[in-house]
């Protein structure tokens, strides 16, 4: 048993250095019982790999940092995979919504940075994203903000993913369109 124990040790310190984690929020919360109140904790915490994958989870315990450990352990195993243009932005605008909250995200140029507030600004932290410009509107609550978030991130699609689909090459699907018919001479606009 303890061998088996040792290579679980081990295996999780080696994913540990790979994944970076955020606290979004916590709350305390209590439970009316008969001889008062007993109160707990509630975690929200964003994983990511900082390189196209992200996460979220939430726990709930007695004490912080366990229900810390528990929301962390929860994202991890709900990541999901996002392709990034350059690796630094998305590919396309996207909207999301979760609740009454709704997340509006475009890609921006280099050296926009992360123009979003609050937990939306940790989910692309954790993604890896350098350059977005969002927006929400509707719910505030940071639950509602993170799923809104992967909802949106969820229906990015990379060039490659779309002509895969299409039975098409990349090179088709980022075609430019011909070049626009050349306007009259600025002479024979005077004149006119």
């Amino acid at each position: 048993m303890a061998r088996d124990d040792n290579r679980r040790g081990g295996r999780d310190r080696d994913e540990a250095p790979e994944f970076a984690d955020r606290l979004v929020a916590i709350n305390r919360v209590s439970k009316t019982v008969k001889g008062g109140k007993r109160f707990g904790f509630a975690a929200l915490v964003v994983v990511g790999d900082q390189k196209g994958r992200v996460g979220f989870g939430k726990g709930k315990a007695k004490e912080v940092p366990e229900a810390i450990r528990k929301a962390t352990e929860q994202a991890k195993r709900q990541m999901i995979r996002v392709p990034l243009r350059e690796g630094r932005t998305l590919h396309h605008d996207g909207m999301g919504h979760h609740g009454a909250g709704r997340v509006v995200m475009r890609s921006a140029p280099q050296g926009t940075g992360i123009i979003a507030g609050g937990p939306m600004r940790a989910v692309f932290e954790m993604l890896g994203v350098q350059d977005v410009v969002a927006k929400s509107n509707g719910s505030q609550n940071p639950y509602n903000m993170i799923r809104a978030t992967l909802d949106a991130l969820q229906f990015q699609s990379s060039p490659r993913m779309v002509a895969q689909r299409r039975g098409k090459k990349v090179a088709d699907i980022l075609k430019k369109d011909e070049p626009a018919k050349p306007e009259a001479p600025a002479e024979t606009a005077a004149e006119a």
